[in-house]
């Protein structure tokens, strides 16, 4: 008897898996108006509020310097040269308008808001078709054949015996 079995055919497609990936570009906001109100060229709105500000502490400064001459011109009489000292001082002060910002380096903000990475994934698969071979079995009965190679037969065969006396 002899059996042999062939491989099995098989036939496998696959579909890729698909991945596609969506990068929405990020948003970047730079904020330099403090840099630009420091190098005196700011927005109207904060240049004026600067200005209404500055004039209020430019009047308040120039009501306490007059209160000031006053109480000094009231006692002239411990100095003569009074007047001379006021035209003095008033000749190297300036006007005090600060109408610039504060200097800073850290005048600009940059603020980064990164978006999601949106994922769509689409599974692959994988056909697979298998198509058996059935066994192939060849039997040829056989044949006994038997017959006597030798017949049974006891043969016995004695020493030599030595017969001389």
């Amino acid at each position: 008897m002899s059996i042999r079995q062939p491989q099995p055919d098989i036939e496998m497609t696959t579909t890729p898996t698909k991945i596609e990936l969506n990068s929405p570009k990020g948003e970047l906001k730079i904020d330099q108006d403090a840099a630009w109100d420091a190098l005196g060229v700011s927005r109207r709105e904060t240049f004026n509020a600067r200005m209404a500000s500055e004039g209020r502490r430019i009047a308040m400064e120039a009501i306490e310097r007059i209160a000031e001459k006053g109480n000094r011109l009231a006692r002239i009489q411990d100095h003569a040269d009074v007047i001379a000292d006021f035209a003095a001082e008033d000749a190297f002060t300036g006007n005090g308008v600060n109408y610039l910002g504060d200097p800073s380096y850290n005048n600009v903000d940059i603020d980064y808001i990164p978006h999601k990475v949106e994922t769509e994934v689409t599974p692959g698969s994988v056909d697979y078709r298998a198509t058996p071979h059935y066994a192939e079995v060849n039997y040829q009965p056989g044949k006994v054949s038997f017959y006597m190679q030798q017949y049974p037969k006891v043969e016995m065969i004695p020493p030599q015996i030595d017969l001389k006396v």
